[in-house]
């Protein structure tokens, strides 16, 4: 079979293309063939949380030339940094934003997206329960991978597929092998979910099975360890990173979520607001009877972020010597008030057998004085400390 060359001075006026508009004609003329659309390349969405594991996974895919987008969802409870920022000092350096760091050090955008208050759900009723503390977090991955597989790139077109730093057997709630298809499934991400770190251990996905991602290019990593993590950043050039273990999310903590189940104990519901999830971060949490707690500031930094909060809460400061400021949540009996003022006095730099001043203002900025002998450390219970001691 003879192959027919096209030629511009014969076959532009046969009467096929007459027919053609002079756009089509130009591009024949240019290629010798119609134009087609160009499929763009894949495009992912990679969760960052600041750590190694999802830098290392967003890496790894943007190498094999796969344009890759970043997003860190705001939830309330994942600001890492944000009680030691309030009681840094002065001298040391400012507390960064780890996602938008992360995404930096890799050079991809970030899309910071706030799902505080859809989130309320996932932590009040989550459907596969809470880990060791009041941590949701089969539940929580479900849902932050059902939001980014929603989102739009730029340009208003969608994520191919979403990208995770897990690893199985690395957390003992949502990554194990087991609810690793729970996620995929219940988030609708699908085969559209690539776990580069621990993809060779699970069925290939659709990028892998389209060939937008070469398989032999993804890991097996695989429990606690880190160290196969850090010689694959060592590998990609990264030798910056958060320490590689852990996590920002408050409700794993012990001590936090001992707060937020005694503040749903008290209130008789289980219901929060971000004022909530932000002080429980802060201070010591004193709670002498079921009708009130104090919240203690333990340094400047803490004094001046609860003054924050003053047309709020009532609150009480020493004036008579250098002291705490502290929120008062609760029944505002005389008695009540008295003893927490006794409480923070405690905290001041009076001698135990001194009077000390409180100031004592209301929400609408009254204030009045009350003299008050500082509770000493040994009439504190402990039982009264809501998640850490009493000599914190």
């Amino acid at each position: 079979m003879v192959e027919r060359v096209f030629t511009p001075t014969r076959d532009l006026y046969s009467p096929k293309l007459r027919a053609r508009t002079s756009v089509e004609l130009i591009d024949i003329v240019v290629n010798h063939e119609p134009s087609t659309p160009q499929r763009r390349k894949p495009r992912a969405i990679a969760l960052i949380s600041g750590g190694l594991d999802s830098m290392l996974a967003a890496k790894v895919i943007q190498q094999q030339g796969i344009e890759v987008d970043g997003v860190n969802f705001f939830t309330g409870f994942c600001v890492e940094g944000h009680t030691r920022a309030i009681r840094s000092s002065g001298s040391k350096p400012p507390q960064r934003h780890s996602a938008l760091w992360a995404a930096e050090q890799i050079g991809i955008k970030l899309q910071i997206v706030d799902i505080a208050t859809e989130y309320k759900d996932v932590v009040l009723n989550p459907k596969y329960g809470y880990g060791k503390n009041l941590n949701p977090c089969l539940d929580c991955k479900v849902f932050m991978v059902a939001k980014a597989i929603e989102l739009k790139s730029s340009d208003g077109s969608n994520y191919d597929f979403v990208i995770t730093g897990e690893v199985i057997g690395q957390r003992p709630k949502s990554q194990k092998k087991e609810t690793m298809p729970i996620i995929a499934r219940d988030s609708g991400a699908e085969d559209r979910l690539v776990r580069p770190l621990c993809a060779k251990l699970l069925p290939p996905t659709l990028p892998e099975r389209n060939g937008w991602i070469d398989r032999d290019q993804l890991f097996d990593f695989t429990g606690r360890s880190r160290r196969p993590q850090m010689a694959l950043a060592e590998r990609l050039g990264i030798t910056e990173y958060a320490q590689p273990a852990g996590g920002c999310c408050f409700l794993t903590d012990e001590t936090y979520s001992s707060r937020l189940q005694d503040l749903w104990d008290t209130r008789g519901r289980r219901d929060y607001e971000l004022k909530d999830v932000v002080l429980l971060k802060v201070g010591r949490h004193i709670r002498p009877t079921s009708e009130f707690k104090v919240i203690v500031g333990r340094d400047q930094g803490e004094n001046n972020f609860l003054r924050g909060f003053r047309k709020e809460f009532l609150s009480l400061e020493t004036t008579s010597h250098l002291g705490a400021t502290a929120l008062f949540d609760g029944s505002t009996s005389d008695d009540n008030v008295k003893l927490a003022a006794s409480i923070v006095a405690r905290y001041s730099q009076a001698k135990p057998d001194e009077d000390v001043v409180v100031a004592i203002t209301r929400q609408n900025g009254v204030s009045s004085d009350l003299r008050v002998c500082p509770m000493l450390p040994y009439e504190i219970n402990p039982a009264w400390m809501v998640g850490s001691s009493p000599l914190n």
